[in-house]
């Protein structure tokens, strides 16, 4: 998730580390936070595989800065995640918003129509936060409020993803 929105912000526009932590915070916040630890090695393991650059400007009062640059190596490696996103990308919430913030870098309406039904056949599969066996239980079982809760709003959540889905494909011609 961090590779993508990192190569994904940097399609965009350089950025400094800072700017491109506070893109990321934006993006993830609360949810995965992003520290300096996971961060800064990631931005180095990157620009060893060559899909960014870092090069020096000048401060204007303190030290250089570096800005972050998207490689044509870069770019290819986040076109080719956005084109075949890994399953997990597609059921896990988190993933799969990160992808979706950045989908519109592909410019093939075909290929990001591929990409937006994959996630609605994922979200046609019965699923539960709760399951008697194998079967998924349903809201309207639980006595408990707050489970039910839990889940009617997991299904109201669906049913708008569903619909945008549905009138986001019929708007790429998918």
């Amino acid at each position: 998730m961090l590779k993508l929105a990192i190569l994904g912000f940097l399609h965009d526009r350089p950025l400094h580390g800072y700017e491109l932590r506070r893109h990321l915070a934006a993006l993830t916040g609360h949810v995965r936070p992003i520290s300096d630890g996971t961060l800064y090695p990631a931005i180095k393991r990157l620009e060893t595989d060559g899909l960014l650059v870092r090069e020096t400007e000048p401060g204007t009062t303190a030290a250089p800065r570096h800005t972050l640059h998207l490689t044509a190596a870069g770019r290819t490696a986040l076109l080719d995640r956005l084109r075949d996103p890994e399953p997990l990308d597609i059921s896990d919430e988190n993933r799969w918003f990160t992808l979706l913030a950045f989908l519109r870098h592909l410019d093939d309406p075909t290929a990001q129509a591929a990409v937006l039904r994959r996630r609605l056949a994922f979200l046609a599969e019965p699923a539960s936060f709760f399951y008697d066996g194998d079967r998924p239980i349903g809201a309207e079982e639980f006595t408990d409020p707050f489970r039910r809760g839990l889940l009617l709003i997991a299904r109201a959540t669906t049913e708008a993803e569903r619909a945008w889905l549905d009138a986001t494909l019929a708007e790429l011609g998918g």
